[in-house]
């Protein structure tokens, strides 16, 4: 039990953190890496919350969990995200935001172009990342956080 309400924690300060970042920090200092890191840290809060869910659900022995990540994040968009009131736009968003942490991992280089960031893959294809779909990222972990916390 006490893993589990250590990942909500964790997650919420990382949110707080996150949302200062956005809308106090980076307005001034309007650097890439600020922006990029708020991203990594709005999908380690989310994974954290995702953690925290499937933890408490094999707790009380509802789910079975794997090594595998992606397998356990399955488990958790077919049996957890219902009962938690998550809905299938905020999966597919999630996903989204988790596509895009992966792409800035194993990019050769990204650079800032009018307010907006822009992730090169190895064969040169763009993923262009906006602030405001940063913000909405950040929206989404809020948003999740209290709706587990609401259903716990």
């Amino acid at each position: 039990m006490d893993k589990f309400l250590e990942n909500l924690e964790e997650a919420h300060k990382i949110i707080s953190i996150a949302d200062h970042m956005l809308y106090v920090t980076f307005p001034l200092i309007q650097d890439k890496k600020l922006l990029l890191k708020i991203l990594l840290d709005t999908k380690i809060a989310i994974s954290k919350c995702i953690s925290s869910v499937l933890q408490y659900e094999y707790l009380y022995k509802r789910i079975k969990l794997c090594n595998d990540p992606k397998t356990n994040f399955r488990t958790f968009t077919e049996k957890c995200a219902k009962r938690y009131n998550i809905t299938e736009q905020e999966i597919r968003l999630i996903a989204e935001l988790f596509d895009v942490v992966e792409e800035h991992k194993k990019s050769s280089m990204e650079f800032m172009k009018n307010e907006k960031i822009v992730i090169l893959s190895q064969n040169l294809q763009q993923k262009i990342v906006t602030i405001e779909k940063v913000k909405e990222f950040l929206i989404l972990a809020k948003n999740i956080l209290e709706k587990i916390k609401k259903t716990v």
